[in-house]
């Protein structure tokens, strides 16, 4: 078995489950704003409560395992894009501090609500971005980063960024329909309905874009026999899309969020298809980027203890918490 492949598929599953599970928590903090002040932003808070600051231990995963992994990809990836991780750690930091202290601090919530929205944009976008930096291709040099500080900031990343943050939106806006009842879920649904439409959008902007970006991309997608492999995954993304706006509309309480996840999930399996062997497009394959096989087996050992425990109890977490939010909640 190639420890490589293995390797590549828990990081990508590890950053497939942190942009669900913390991509709802964000979203409901891009979509806080459009949420009304009092009883509305406190149940959105606490239906994602218990459950926020676990979910960010798959951003430790994916982080860590890519360090451990794949070091030559780490070392060049983030030299790349070092502006983006600041202000996305920057962003999850008044993120996590906003959503603790609005309930400690009645007298200023107005601010730690705007904090806790522009913490959660700039995640996003950050996020958005720094995907956008790595398929647009990253300038290496004997094993280095060879580009400037700016070159992540291009229309293209910003499309990026942008179809992020509408993504996050549609799983926060879908999550809060299946969290609420009443005029709350109404507003949630109205919300889902519009961010759907832009993530459907952005999605199909952003893989028009890849085929222009880069030749090979293009290859990948439009020549025989790869388109062959190709193309189940945009006509199930799309059939996923019609679905999860019928659901919408058709006031359907959970299974709106199960599909706005498929759909992630088929996006994911797009870029994997565009990006493949490319750890770091458009010259470090996973295996020019790898670690040595007796450090790739020690570390496997670890995540084969340790990822069932994560799994197990995010698990028990979700369904300790599972059924309609309430006006009391964890805090």
């Amino acid at each position: 078995m190639d420890l490589t492949v293995i390797w590549a598929f828990i990081i990508a599953f590890a950053v497939f489950a942190y942009v669900v599970m913390d991509g709802f928590d964000l979203g409901i903090g891009i979509l806080f704003p459009t949420i009304r002040v009092g009883q509305g932003r406190d149940r959105a808070m606490n239906s994602i409560a218990p459950v926020w600051d676990g979910n960010e231990t798959w951003l430790v995963l994916g982080g860590g395992g890519l360090f451990a992994a794949f070091p030559l990809a780490y070392a060049v990836i983030l030299p790349a894009t070092y502006p983006l991780i600041i202000a996305m750690l920057l962003g999850l930091v008044f993120r996590g501090v906003a959503f603790e202290y609005r309930w400690r601090d009645p007298n200023h919530r107005g601010f730690w609500d705007a904090a806790f929205f522009g913490g959660s944009l700039v995640a996003a976008m950050s996020q958005g971005m720094t995907l956008g930096a790595l398929l647009q291709g990253i300038e290496v040099v004997d094993r280095s980063y060879a580009g400037s500080w700016f070159d992540w900031l291009t229309p293209y990343t910003l499309l990026c960024g942008l179809g992020v943050v509408a993504g996050y939106a549609l799983l926060g806006s879908t999550w809060l329909i299946w969290k609420l009842e009443g005029g709350a879920q109404k507003h949630a649904r109205y919300l889902a309905l519009r961010a759907a439409i832009a993530t459907i959008v952005l999605m199909g902007a952003v893989s028009l874009y890849n085929i222009f970006l880069n030749t090979e991309y293009a290859e990948r997608w439009l020549t025989a026999p790869e388109i062959y492999f190709a193309a189940p995954v945009p006509i199930l993304t799309a059939i996923i899309a019609l679905s999860m706006v019928q659901a919408i509309t058709k006031d359907r309480n959970s299974k709106p969020f199960w599909l706005s996840i498929a759909l992630f999930f088929f996006g994911m399996a797009g870029l994997g298809v565009t990006m493949w062997p490319y750890v770091v497009p458009p010259g470090v394959t996973i295996w020019d980027a790898a670690a040595p096989e007796k450090s790739q087996i020690f570390m496997l050992v670890g995540v084969a203890l340790t990822m069932p425990l994560i799994i197990g109890y995010t698990a028990w977490a979700y369904w300790v918490f599972r059924g309609k939010v309430a006006d009391e909640g964890y805090h």
